[in-house]
């Protein structure tokens, strides 16, 4: 497998390493954490890490906010919501400064609220652009709420752009869902540098929280190859958990639920499940 995709992940391993230590005394402690899950690429299984995680954390007693900042909406799709009875959307929340608990809709799931997405968010890319204090939108926003969850989960769009941009300023870490494809691999050293970017000159308690991989085929050879690639230079930051290619996981989207909702025992919701343990082990074990 060519290298090119890899240049700068050593010396960004050696960054992150030192920055993320120096950064730590910033940082939320578990049980206030905001996570934005980004990759700028599409189809890696962002929007179904974040609604099915989200899921997996409120089934074990946590409170979760899931912040859809994707104009497709497809997390409050995910979620059984219906963006077009909902009276208040994160467009209100970014472009008009609606108080965010204004925005907050409840999910079928106990614990799990969302604040959805809206047709309008399309257009908020040009619109934050002559807005005062524009990457930070999100951040203040979500100052008078951090208390109210143990998490929020903020669905970026598959982009690098200004809704991207403020859910890594308001965020405490970017978690990263990566298909096992080498093609996914191609921007992964662009999305580290941009968020060394967004740690020097927005905010310096960001970290790659963690990457997931995701879409993961034990019967095709290039999983493993990229499974074993990623691990090689981003060492722990690499989940143990990976999340296999699953018909049920693709299924429960059309019918409005996650798939731990639609299907328990499928091999994606356990994954998700052991997942979520997982996150909760190693956050808890920073701070001990």
């Amino acid at each position: 497998m060519p290298a090119a995709p890899y240049s700068g992940f050593g010396a960004y391993r050696v960054n992150e390493a030192a920055q993320a230590q120096a950064a730590k005394g910033t940082r939320q402690p578990p049980g206030r954490r905001i996570l934005a899950i980004a990759n700028q690429k599409g189809g890696v299984g962002k929007t179904t890490t974040a609604i099915n995680l989200a899921t997996a954390l409120a089934a074990v007693g946590r409170r979760i906010l899931v912040f859809d900042s994707d104009p497709q909406g497809n997390a409050s799709t995910g979620l059984g919501v219906d963006r077009n009875q909902t009276r208040r959307s994160s467009y209100d929340v970014l472009v008009n400064q609606t108080p965010i608990a204004d925005a907050v809709v409840a999910t079928a799931v106990p614990g799990l609220f969302l604040v959805p997405s809206a047709i309008d968010l399309s257009a908020a890319e040009l619109e934050l652009v002559n807005l005062e204090r524009r990457e930070y939108r999100l951040h203040e926003a979500f100052m008078e709420l951090r208390e109210a969850y143990d998490y929020v989960l903020i669905d970026c769009p598959p982009s690098l752009g200004l809704l991207t941009l403020n859910a890594m300023v308001a965020a405490d870490g970017v978690l990263v869902p990566l298909q096992c494809e080498y093609l996914a691999l191609e921007g992964l050293s662009h999305l580290a540098r941009t968020i060394d970017r967004i740690r020097a000159g927005f905010n310096t308690r960001l970290y790659i929280q963690g990457i997931v991989l995701t879409m993961f085929d034990n019967r095709n050879n290039l999983s493993s190859l990229v499974a074993d690639d990623v691990r090689g230079y981003f060492g722990d930051k690499v989940y143990k958990t990976v999340i296999p290619r699953n018909v049920r996981v693709s299924e429960a989207p059309s019918h409005g639920k996650p798939v731990l909702l639609y299907d328990l025992r499928c091999p994606g919701s356990q994954a998700y499940i052991h997942l979520a343990g997982e996150i909760l082990r190693r956050e808890e074990g920073e701070w001990t």
